[in-house]
């Protein structure tokens, strides 16, 4: 699993370098889609097949589900590693993210994320300021 979070740049081209702890993650491609908080969320490949098979397994009939649907697989784009590390990241997605300047690489579970400073700090805060239930971390120190 990816874990950590590292500052890079994205140039005017939209590209970004993936930092060298997380290449071989994405090394056979990747698929970069908007995220939950207003990031992106960078999946391997194989990765991606569960994501897809879940969206799938979503009721049809079901608003709620059709509205993440959209929201989450409408913004799905397939890239490659370039080779100087850098992944290219569509305008729309830039624009979702306000990915420009400076990034925040971070792993998580299962992807990456990319962030503008500001979002990655208000994130960390939030969780900071108001922390998950103790049910939520019951399991989670042993």
């Amino acid at each position: 699993m990816p874990f950590g979070e590292y500052p890079y740049t994205i140039d005017d081209k939209g590209r970004v370098v993936i930092p060298p702890p997380f290449r071989e993650f994405v090394e056979d491609g990747m698929i970069l889609t908007r995220g939950m908080e207003g990031c992106l969320y960078v999946f391997p490949l194989a990765s991606w097949k569960r994501v897809e098979e879940q969206l799938e397994g979503l009721p049809l009939t079901d608003a709620e589900s059709r509205s993440f649907v959209r929201f989450f697989y409408s913004g799905a784009n397939k890239a490659r590693l370039d080779n100087q590390s850098r992944v290219s990241v569509p305008q729309t997605l830039r624009d979702f993210a306000q990915l420009s300047g400076d990034v925040i690489v971070a792993g998580a579970p299962g992807r990456l994320e990319l962030w503008s400073p500001e979002r990655w700090e208000a994130a960390i805060t939030s969780v900071q300021d108001n922390p998950p239930k103790p049910e939520l971390l019951a399991n989670f120190v042993a």
